[in-house]
């Protein structure tokens, strides 16, 4: 019974490991993904002229605001 009890934690430990590898993995990956946005939205707003990019960044702005005010509301 011991022998089986054993088996039964070594594979939920081997499952529960594969998992938090997969999961590593996949999070890493979606990291690198957001860098790579965050990136080429960086290099867009520096490749504007001054004055379009303040007000690209002015209606960014204003939109994130509208955002957390709505949802302030809920």
């Amino acid at each position: 019974m011991e022998h089986s009890n054993r088996s039964i934690k070594l594979i939920l430990f081997a499952a529960a490991a594969v998992i938090a590898a997969f999961a590593v993995v996949q999070l890493r990956a979606k990291r690198r993904t957001v860098e790579v946005t965050a990136q080429g939205i960086h290099d867009q707003l520096d490749a504007l002229d001054p004055v379009m990019r303040s007000a690209v960044i002015a209606r960014l702005t204003a939109d994130a605001v509208k955002d957390v005010k709505e949802r302030e509301r809920r």
